[in-house]
């Protein structure tokens, strides 16, 4: 992280990097596991689908596919019906996001991200491991447990990017949040590989490996997470977010202190009072903690409505990919689902690269919304692109990292530096609480769009195929274009009347 972007070095601890690297990690090893229903979707379908002994498939009635523990008839059924999963995951889990921003504006965001992670590892090892080993093949358990799934899972984003808004402020923003949201990306990596290592042995494998090493990293996130500076002497400032440290001492206390960070911080409030009469009255006590603002204050807030909107058309693109990329490049070109999920990776590698590059030119030019602009545009020529790729996994290689960079990296900057942007406006007149409400917005009606796309992708794909499936990407990628357009004249406008008057002034 360099200083030149994020201010002097000696504001930052060894708390900030703690910080940084948990919460990266979280959401890591939570990405991880929910890649793999993606990447094991060839498999699973397989197993639910009755099949002869020279893999062709099956005419059998429905009733004798029950009594077989099969659930549908033929492939075509069953992916129908993954793709119904997908969408009932992304509801509950848009449901939970408008839930859990609120929630984690009012409770301990440690509490609150920590449930989400060991609940949700739970979840899945019973979805993808008990339900196998068990024979138990039944979609109301399917549907009931990816309901659950998706509930719990909400409640980690909201939270992880507000834990980075409390110790990471405005300045440099950009890069430092384009950095870390490449944590998503990296979890589909991960999940990729983890998935592919062991789907020699059945799918359930890739299922137990994920959920058990997430649930050791929501364990590590309990015991070592700290969700603001206050709880360690730090001081806030609103620029920056990065203030000085109050005593040598508090820089250096354990990771582990809550009690006495949450009592240093109650010192440190009446101190300030003590030595600023002006802020506040003689008769006043000082607050110990800012009101959260309410649900409705938040997504009234400038720029929230607009970006979420943008954010549904291009969350949907986004997670078609995250969810049928695999599937796709397996069926279409008729490679193993291994080596399908290896090439994948390469939509996230580009992800990861295109949302550090733009979020850093969007820090030194000021301004997100062109950025996000011309990025788009060109995602929509590279979604063209990929569409006509030939079968050659060189070739889908460099498509698929192009694609990534350009569709993966507005979706990066938007549900993370943007939505802490919005978090800490002016608008809010000194609260601070805003930060998991407005990204629960953002990233719930992103997830609302996101559910209704995935079950569209598997009716565009069975139906018309999959070159209808890309025309629709590409009509939503310049939806999200004109969700933004507002924003993106207004800021144009901003920059040239700024650039006029620096050359007045020269």
């Amino acid at each position: 992280m360099p200083p030149s972007c994020c201010g002097p070095p000696s504001q930052y601890t060894h708390h900030h990097l703690a910080t940084f690297c948990l919460t990266f990690f979280s959401y890591v090893l939570l990405h991880s596991s929910r890649k793999t229903f993606s990447n094991v979707k060839v498999s699973i379908s397989a197993q639910w689908t009755p099949t002869l002994q020279n893999g062709s498939s099956a005419a059998f009635s429905p009733s004798e596919t029950w009594e077989n523990n099969h659930l549908f008839v033929d492939e075509q059924q069953a992916t129908l019906f993954l793709g119904a999963l997908d969408s009932i995951f992304l509801f509950s889990y848009a449901v939970g996001l408008y839930l859990s921003g609120v929630i984690g504006d009012r409770l301990n965001l440690r509490y609150v991200l920590c449930v989400g992670l060991c609940g949700s590892a739970v979840v899945e090892f019973v979805f993808g491991t008990v339900t196998e080993w068990l024979k138990l093949y039944n979609v109301y358990v399917y549907c009931g447990l990816w309901v659950l799934n998706g509930l719990l899972q909400s409640a980690v984003w909201p939270c992880v990017v507000a834990v980075m808004g409390n110790w990471f402020g405005k300045s440099g923003r950009g890069f430092i949040f384009g950095l870390w949201s490449a944590c998503a990306s990296v979890g589909n990596i991960l999940g990729a590989f983890l998935a592919s290592s062991v789907l020699k042995y059945g799918y359930e494998y890739a299922f137990l490996v994920t959920s058990v090493v997430q649930f050791a990293g929501g364990i590590v996130v309990f015991f070592g997470l700290l969700t603001s500076p206050k709880e360690v002497g730090l001081s806030l400032e609103s620029e920056t977010g990065l203030g000085p440290v109050e005593t040598d001492s508090d820089s250096h206390r354990p990771l582990m202190s809550d009690e006495e960070g949450e009592a240093q911080a109650v010192e440190e409030e009446e101190e300030h009072a003590r030595r600023d009469h002006t802020v506040q009255q003689p008769d006043e006590a000082p607050p110990r903690q800012p009101q959260p603002v309410s649900f409705c204050q938040a997504f009234c807030l400038p720029g929230v409505l607009p970006y979420s909107l943008a954010y549904a058309c291009l969350k949907l693109v986004n997670y078609s990919f995250f969810f049928w990329l695999p599937f796709y490049l397996s069926n279409n070109f008729g490679w193993k689902e291994a080596e399908a999920d290896r090439l994948s990776v390469w939509y996230d590698v580009g992800g990861i690269i295109g949302g550090t590059i733009q979020g850093l030119i969007s820090d030194l030019m000021g301004k997100r919304a062109p950025v996000l602009a011309l990025s788009l545009l060109c995602a929509m020529g590279a979604l063209g692109g990929f569409s006509q790729s030939p079968n050659n996994q060189l070739i889908n290689a460099v498509l698929l990292a192009i694609t990534g960079f350009f569709t993966g990296g507005p979706s990066n900057m938007i549900s993370s530096a943007i939505s802490a942007d919005l978090g800490r406006q002016d608008a809010l007149r000194g609260s601070q609480e805003a930060l998991a409400t407005v990204t629960g917005i953002v990233d719930g009606t992103g997830s609302i769009g996101a559910a209704v796309g995935q079950y569209l992708v598997s009716l565009i794909e069975s139906t018309l195929g999959w070159m209808y499936v890309f025309y629709f990407f590409v009509v939503m990628t310049g939806g999200s274009i004109v969700f933004i357009s507002p924003l993106i004249f207004r800021e144009t406008r901003a920059m040239w009347r700024d650039r006029r008057a620096s050359q007045r002034q020269i």
